[in-house]
Order: structure tokens, then C-alpha cells, then sequence
């Protein structure tokens, strides 16, 4: 039986709005709470001293404040971990739109907290919260690509699973805007910088109940064809939307035998192995190719090329507009120029740009014009990482494997991405301590093994279905269909066979459904 083409899609009204306020909503925080509390550092620090006096009598040594402030940055990746492994048991239980609703819980609460440390003289609400927002930011980082994966159609996946980085570079130049010292970064303002992440959660609770649950979670999860239906009309903008249903068919039809997927079980099973193998490479390179060390080394990089300590926040600024100009670039181009080549650009770009920053570093004193070439690099490395390495991975997930392995593979992304998160942050001053400028062969020598991976494994998936690209990797496994170990070769063709029934029983239940309703 020939199976119907599926239409091109095209971006509805319903579905730009739901991308815009997902990512809005929830990777927006994200962004923003990785750089709020880097402007106001000192004038928090001096509250953590104040506060701390105030009940003891006693002020706190520097390097106790000093891990007391560590503390406070690193609850952030930590609690990411926390979410990156809430994230599969909640959409699974609350589905994709629920998840990210229920998540909300994790921003709201924190920014009351956060805005009214001050006021109650407990530094200790901070802590906490920094741990709160980073759960909430390790959930959405893992749910907000997986919905707008499943929501969007093959040729606009691309696109779309972008928006979410989008959103985090945005987040992070809104952080370093509001976070000058003549805005929010001063004395009475700080409070407020750090409750303003509560805002873009409260917007998304308005808003995102009037939307579509993913079509995919409502047919193959919950078994209701027909509310899977009106989610795909509403997002396609047109009626006969059987063809895209009997696509999603297939796919459940595909894993029925496979059941519930933990972690654990894709580790074990086969025909997961070289998805598993690129989302841990990816993943961990994207973290420890140096994004972090580079934005940590920036400041002084301006500072010992000239650039005024005063002025160096609105540089820093302007390193944020070119990552949120170069994400845009992305958002437009990823259909066109695929993933995988992005990603060999993305990484050799890095690469390349750290080699030369390590030059350049060694240099700077010895030759005048060196620390132009350092900004050079500064710049070249956040071009390099916003064209691959920071938007593709997530959406790369989404791509490689089907509906109920998802949220596992996510579990299993998101653990690396936080792990690696909290390790660079972590030992990146000690290796800066040791090595000093040689501190960035360690990612170049990163940047190059993920290149080669990507060059040597990585598949283009751009414009396929997630069937066809589940095909391709059955083919690097060395496995016949996408669960051989459930399904022998007899079984395949009845398994087809069985799907392309399901299908028919659909359109004779609406057919059906329409009689009764004459």
C-alpha cells in the first residue's frame, strides 16, 4: 500500500505563537540566570558580609565568602541536573505542554524568594533559590526543544528546535543589559534583577493553556486520536491533516513492542547505541569545548587590550548582541545548510579560534597589537558556538530518536549537559591557575575530537521524518528494524502491515464519526 506525501507545513499563526511563548516562558530563564548574578557579584557578596554580621556579630573571611559565592553560582548547574532528570517522569506523566506549565513552579517561587532576600537579611533565600531556577532551567532545557520537535513540521524542525537557544542568548543579553550598574546592578536594584526571571513564567501560565499539547504525546502516549487530530489542524492551519497522522501511526506501531524506555534501557539495547554514543559526545562537547572559560576570560582580555574597566560591562554587552545575532542566523539557515554541517562549522570554528587565542595570550605582552587579535578570537569563538555547537545538540535529540525513548535521551543529554556545565565551572579557575593562557588548547584539543566525530558518524537528518532518520541509524547499528531484538524479520512485514491497517481503522472511525453527526 503506498503511503500518502506528506505536505509541506508552513508556520501557522498557532504555531509561531506557541514557539514564541514556550521558549519565552521557559529557556528565556535560563539564559537570563546564567548571567544575572555575574554584574551585582560585589554588592551581593558585601550583603552575605552585612547579613552574616548582623547575626554574629562576626564578618566572614575571604575564602569562606568566597566558597559561600561559589556555592551560590554552581546551585544553578546543580539544580540543572536535578531538572534534566525530572524532566522524562514529568512529560511523560503531564505531557510536553504540562511539563513546561508545572515547571513554572520552579521560577515563580524563587524570584518571590530572591526579591525579598534583602528585606528579610537572608542570603540564605538566594542559595536556595539559585538551586530552584536551576531545576526549573534543566527541565525546560530538556522539554521546550522535545515540544517544539513533536509540535512542528519536518521542513520547519530545524527552525524551530533553534528558537529555544534563541531564547537563552536573548536571556542572557537581557541579563547583562538590566545588569549594568547604572540600571538594576547597584545597591537598591539587585533584588529586583534577580526577581525579574518570575515575570517571563507568569506570561507563559497565561498564555500556554490555550495551545496545543504535542500531537505525538496525545496519539501514541495517550491513545486519543481524535484530540490529536484538532492539535495537528489547529497547528497546520488546515483540515486533512491524515496523512501526518498515519505518519505519527507508523511510529508508535514502529516501537509498540519496545514499552516504557529508563536511561538504563537505552544503554543496553543495540539499536540505541550510536544515538546514545553522539548525544553524550555532543552534549559534553558543547560544555567542555570552553563557551564558559571564554565569556570568564573575556573581561580581562578587554581589559589588557585597552578597554576602561568602567566600559567593560557594555563590551561584554556587545559580545551578548552578536551571540543573539548569530543564533538569529542560525534560526534561518539550519534548514538550508543542515545540522551537520553547522556543526563541523561550528566546532572548527571554535577550534581554530581557541588555537589562536592561545597564541595570542602567550604573546600580548611581547607584542602590542596582540590583544586585538585575543578580541578577534573572543568574538570568532561566539560566532563559531552559537552557529553549532550551542543550538544543535538539543534539537539533534529531538531528531534521533522516537516518541518513547525521548524523554530518556533527554534524561541522559541533560545529565551530561549540566555535569559538564558544573565541571568546567568548577576546575576552569584551577586549570586557569596552572596553565594560565595554555588553559584553551585543552578546549581546542576538545573542539578537534568533536569535529572528527561529527565528520566521521554524525548523519544529516534535515527534512526527514523521524522514522526515515531512525532508519539510518539502524543502519550504523548493524540492526534490521528499529527493534530487532523484539521483532525477528517475520515480524516486520506484518508489523507494516499492521500499521498501514491502523491507519485505515482511523479514517473509517472519522468517516464514521462524521455520519453520526448528519
Amino acid at each position: 500500500m503506498e503511503q500518502p506525501e506528506l505536505r509541506k507545513g508552513r508556520l501557522t499563526l498557532v504555531l509561531a505563537i506557541a514557539t514564541l511563548i514556550s521558549a519565552f516562558g521557559s529557556s528565556f530563564q535560563y539564559g537570563y540566570n546564567v548571567a544575572a548574578v555575574n554584574s551585582p557579584s560585589e554588592i551581593m557578596k558585601q550583603f552575605y558580609n552585612d547579613t552574616y554580621n548582623e547575626k554574629t556579630g562576626e564578618l566572614i573571611d575571604e575564602f569562606p565568602l568566597t566558597l559561600l559565592w561559589s556555592l551560590t553560582v554552581s546551585m544553578f548547574p546543580f539544580g540543572g541536573f536535578i531538572g534534566a532528570i525530572l524532566a522524562g517522569p514529568l512529560v511523560n506523566q503531564f505531557g510536553r505542554k504540562g511539563g513546561l506549565l508545572l515547571n513554572n513552579i520552579f521560577s515563580v517561587v524563587p524570584a518571590i524568594l530572591m526579591g525579598c532576600s534583602k528585606v528579610a537579611r537572608l542570603y540564605e533565600l538566594i542559595i536556595f533559590s539559585r538551586l530552584l531556577v536551576g531545576i526549573c532551567a534543566g527541565v525546560s532545557s530538556n522539554v521546550v526543544p522535545m515540544y517544539l520537535g513533536e509540535l512542528a513540521p519536518k521542513n520547519l524542525r530545524g527552525a524551530l528546535g533553534v528558537v529555544p537557544q534563541l531564547f537563552i542568548t536573548v536571556g542572557i543579553l537581557v541579563a547583562q543589559l538590566v545588569g549594568l550598574r547604572n540600571v538594576l546592578a547597584n545597591e537598591t536594584g539587585w533584588p529586583f534583577l534577580l526577581a525579574l526571571t518570575g515575570i517571563p513564567a507568569v506570561l507563559q501560565l497565561l498564555i500556554l493553556p490555550f495551545f496545543p499539547e504535542s500531537p505525538r504525546y496525545l496519539l501514541i502516549q495517550k491513545r486519543d486520536p481524535e484530540a490529536a487530530r484538532k492539535a495537528l489542524q489547529r497547528l497546520r492551519g488546515w483540515d486533512d491533516v491524515d496523512a501526518e497522522m498515519k505518519e505519527i501511526a507508523r511510529e508508535d506501531e514502529a516501537e509498540r513492542a519496545e514499552g516504557s524506555v529508563s536511561p538504563w534501557k537505552l544503554f543496553r539495547l543495540r539499536h540505541w547505541r550510536w544515538q546514545l554514543i553522539s548525544v553524550i559526545v555532543l552534549m559534553g562537547g558543547q560544555q567542555l569545548s570552553g563557551v564558559n572559560a571564554i565569556y570568564y576570560y573575556a573581561d580581562q582580555i578587554y581589559l589588557s587590550a585597552g578597554v576602561a574597566s568602567s566600559d567593560v560591562q557594555y563590551v561584554t554587552a556587545g559580545t551578548g548582541a552578536v551571540n543573539v545575532v548569530m543564533t538569529i542566523v542560525t534560526v534561518f539557515v539550519v534548514e538550508l545548510w543542515g545540522r551537520r554541517r553547522l556543526l563541523l562549522l561550528g566546532f572548527s570554528t571554535c577550534f581554530s579560534a581557541c588555537v589562536v587565542l592561545t597564541i595570542a595570550l602567550v604573546l600580548q605582552d611581547q607584542v602590542s597589537w596582540m590583544p586585538y587579535i585575543s578580541i578577534t578570537c573572543v568574538i570568532a569563538y561566539v560566532i563559531g558556538h552559537a552557529l553549532g555547537p550551542s543550538p544543535i545538540p538539543a534539537l539533534f535529540i529531538t531528531e534521533i530518536f522516537l516518541q518513547s525513548s525521548r524523554p530518556a535521551a533527554f534524561m541522559v543529554g541533560g545529565s551530561i549537559h549540566w555535569l559538564s556545565n558544573f565541571t568546567v565551572g568548577l576546575i576552569f579557575p584551577f586549570i586557569q591557575m596552572g596553565l594560565g593562557p595554555y588553559s584553551f588548547i585543552i578546549f581546542a584539543v576538545i573542539c578537534l575530537l568533536t569535529t572528527i566525530y561529527i565528520s566521521m558518524v554524525v548523519p544529516e537528518t534535515k527534512a526527514q521524518t523521524f522514522i526515515e532518520i531512525n532508519k539510518i541509524f539502524a543502519k550504523m547499528n548493524k540492526v534490521l528494524e528499529v527493534h530487532p531484538e523484539k521483532q525477528p524479520p517475520d515480524l516486520q512485514l506484518a508489523n507494516s502491515r499492521r500499521s498501514e491497517a491502523w491507519g485505515s481503522r482511523y479514517l473509517d472511525l472519522r468517516h464514521e464519526t462524521r455520519l453520526a453527526r448528519m
